[in-house]
C-alpha cells in the first residue's frame, strides 16, 4: 500500500470563502466518507481550536471529526486517542506551539498512530506549528531577518512524517529566509520549504509537491552550496554560496526527491506547442 499524502500549510489558511486547501485535504480523507482526526496539541486556544476545525471540516463534508486535545505525555499515550487516530483517514495537526506540540506528543501512542496511518494510505496535514512538526528536523523557534546569522534559530527533533525536508511557516510575512538559510548551512542535506500564509504544499507518495493556495513556497537547495557556518562566531553573519533557490506559486509541482521542477500539464502543452511551431 502507497503512503498517503502529506499536506504542509503556512498558516492563516481560508476557513471561510473558497477554503481550497482544507477542501483539498477533505478530499484527500475521502469526502463524505472521512473520518478525521484533528490534534490541537499546539494550541492555546485549547480544545476551541479542535471544534473550529471540527466545524469547518462538517462544513466541508467530512462524515466523521474527533478532535484531539492531549496536554499530557500521559494524554498522548491514552488509548482511545490513539484509537481515534488508528481509524482516521486523515490526521490533521492544527497551529499553535511546535514545540509543545513535539515535546507533547512526540514519541507517544497518538504519534506512534500517526505514522502508522500515514504508510497506511491516510492523509496528513500540519498548519503552521503543526506544518513544521511534520519533518524529522524542527524549527523550534528562531529570529526574523533576510540575512542568516549563527544561532538565530533553534532546530528540535519533528515527528518525522516528511523526512528529508525542514519546513518553515508564515514565511514571507514574518520575514523568515534568513533563518532557513541559516539551517540550511548547517544541514545541507535538508530541503528547506519556506511556506508562504494561506498557501499549502501537497506531496503525494511519489514526493511530488503541488502548491495551492494564494501565495508561493520559497525552496532552499543548498546540496551544493558552500558556507563558513563551522567556523562563525555567535550571533555573527553567516557566509553560504551556490545555493539553488525556487519560489513556486500555486499550479506548480517540485520533485522533493529529485530537488528539480516538474512540469505541470499546461506548461507541458505549452512547450510542445512551441517545439512544433519551431519544428514546421
Amino acid at each position: 500500500m502507497a503512503e498517503g499524502h502529506v499536506i504542509v500549510i503556512g498558516g492563516a489558511e481560508d476557513k471561510v470563502r473558497e477554503r481550497v486547501i482544507l477542501s483539498r485535504f477533505v478530499a484527500l480523507a475521502g469526502g463524505p466518507d472521512a473520518r478525521i482526526a484533528v490534534i490541537s496539541s499546539a494550541s492555546s486556544l485549547g480544545p476551541l481550536a479542535g471544534e473550529m476545525y471540527r466545524r469547518v471540516f462538517t462544513e466541508l463534508g467530512a462524515a466523521d471529526v474527533t478532535p484531539i486535545h492531549a496536554l499530557t505525555r500521559a494524554q498522548a499515550n491514552d488509548d482511545s486517542a490513539a484509537r481515534s487516530v488508528r481509524d482516521a483517514t486523515g490526521v490533521f495537526l492544527t497551529g499553535g506551539n511546535q514545540l509543545r506540540l513535539s515535546s507533547t506528543i512526540g514519541g507517544t501512542a497518538i504519534a506512534q498512530a500517526i505514522l502508522e496511518r500515514h504508510r497506511q494510505g491516510s492523509v496528513v496535514a500540519g498548519t503552521s506549528a503543526g506544518a513544521s512538526a511534520l519533518s524529522s528536523h524542527m524549527v523550534a523557534f528562531g529570529a526574523s531577518g533576510g540575512s542568516p546569522r549563527q544561532r538565530m534559530v533553534q532546530m528540535a527533533a519533528g515527528l518525522g512524517v516528511l523526512p528529508g525536508v525542514i519546513v518553515d511557516q508564515h514565511f514571507q510575512q514574518r520575514n523568515r529566509l534568513g533563518r532557513l538559510l541559516a539551517i540550511i548551512s548547517q544541514n545541507p542535506s535538508l530541503l528547506g520549504l519556506g511556506v508562504d500564509e494561506d498557501t499549502a504544499g501537497v506531496v503525494g507518495p511519489d514526493q511530488v509537491m503541488e502548491v495551492i493556495g494564494r501565495r508561493s513556497i520559497t525552496i532552499v537547495d543548498g546540496a551544493g552550496s558552500d558556507t563558513d557556518a563551522w567556523e562563525v562566531g555567535a550571533h555573527r553573519p553567516l557566509m553560504i554560496s551556490n545555493v539553488v533557490l525556487h519560489s513556486l506559486p500555486s499550479g506548480y509541482r517540485f520533485d522533493l526527491r529529485r530537488r528539480m521542477r516538474v512540469a505541470t500539464p499546461m506548461l507541458r502543452a505549452l512547450e510542445t506547442a512551441v517545439g512544433s511551431a519551431a519544428s514546421s
